[in-house]
């Protein structure tokens, strides 16, 4: 039981990596692809290399794209298959602060309330004009209040994401007009109510076992959109089964690894384009369906219609889906 940090990384091991390593020795699931150093090794980490991936009981290893940061979705497996309670997702650009760790998942918080739709969750951190990678970007001069309930209510949070300081998640084109580093103000966790939406990423976030199929990374979307459009995905599934999202204030510096900015907005595009129309059909999609996995599924193959995803992704979602039911059964009755 317990937890497992879960990064993939074609990098020598990280100041970041070694990091996480030794504050949960054990605990840190690094996985390999075609670009990582064969010779990776580092205290308190299990490496899983390329080779190691592909002898593994998986249908999902074989249908994954080699280089593509979806080959995450491994450790995730291999997570699940340690019984273990909650996954942390990050990257091996993200060092954990000294006060890094996550609330519990049945929490006492303030509330976002409003307005409904998606709100610019870094203005309760930060009075700068910042806003999230994945925030539409007709809100991101957005000059209303953010509606917030301070009765400090238990929130049932399915997910938890940390902010980053120093380089945060923002989009390219933030990055291309501002080049000072962040540091986001101190602040107690919030929760967001049924209907408000915020865009969250894999960098610095904690997943509770009942909601690690919606962990899926789609594979056959643009890198800088598939985390967007997975959490996008996930909080309809969310809202359904009662979890709610939180946010914590930042619990990690992020130190970003070399990236072309113009290919970054490049990848961004159909985020930009069609993240408030992916609500709208998994909404739409969900509601006759019995449990989170069946949601999911009718989720993407909305998606497929829509015409936002194609529809080799149905393949490797199946599968991933087929593994993690044979984790379940062999895992025995919870």
């Amino acid at each position: 039981m317990g937890n497992c940090i879960v990064i993939t990384s074609i990098n020598p091991p990280t100041e970041a990596v070694a990091a996480f390593a030794r504050r949960s020795p054990g605990n840190v699931l690094v996985v390999g692809d075609a670009k990582t150093p064969r010779e990776w090794q580092c205290p308190g980490a299990m490496f899983v290399s390329l080779t190691e991936q592909e002898s593994l009981p998986f249908r999902t290893v074989e249908l994954l794209p080699r280089n593509h940061y979806t080959r995450k979705m491994v450790g995730y497996l291999l997570a699940a298959m340690r019984d273990v309670d909650v996954i942390v997702d990050t990257d091996d650009d993200n060092i954990p602060k000294a006060e890094w760790e996550f609330p519990g998942f049945e929490f006492a918080c303030d509330v976002v309330t409003g307005p409904a739709g998606f709100v610019n969750i870094y203005r309760l951190f930060t009075s700068g004009r910042i806003w999230p990678r994945g925030l539409p970007l007709r809100l991101i001069d957005d000059s209303r209040p953010v509606e917030v309930d301070r009765s400090t209510r238990i929130s049932r949070v399915g997910v938890w994401q940390g902010l980053a300081d120093g380089d945060p998640d923002v989009d390219a084109l933030y990055r291309l007009t501002h080049r000072e580093p962040v540091s986001f103000a101190a602040r107690a966790p919030v929760s967001l109510a049924e209907g408000v939406l915020s865009p969250f990423n894999s960098q610095n976030t904690a997943w509770r076992r009942e909601l690690f199929p919606l962990l899926y990374l789609p594979a056959c979307v643009s890198f800088r959109f598939t985390d967007i459009l997975r959490g996008l995905v996930a909080q309809p599934i969310m809202w359904s089964e009662g979890y709610r999202l939180g946010f914590t204030g930042a619990t990690v510096d992020q130190r970003r690894n070399a990236h072309d900015l113009w290919r970054d907005f490049e990848d961004e595009i159909p985020m930009y384009v069609h993240g408030e129309r992916v609500i709208a059909v998994v909404t739409r999609a969900i509601a006759d369906c019995p449990d989170i996995p069946s949601k999911l599924f009718e989720a993407y193959r909305a998606l497929v219609a829509a015409e936002i995803v194609p529809r080799q992704e149905l393949a490797i979602l199946s599968a991933w889906l087929h593994d993690l039911d044979a984790i379940r059964v062999e895992r025995g009755p919870e």
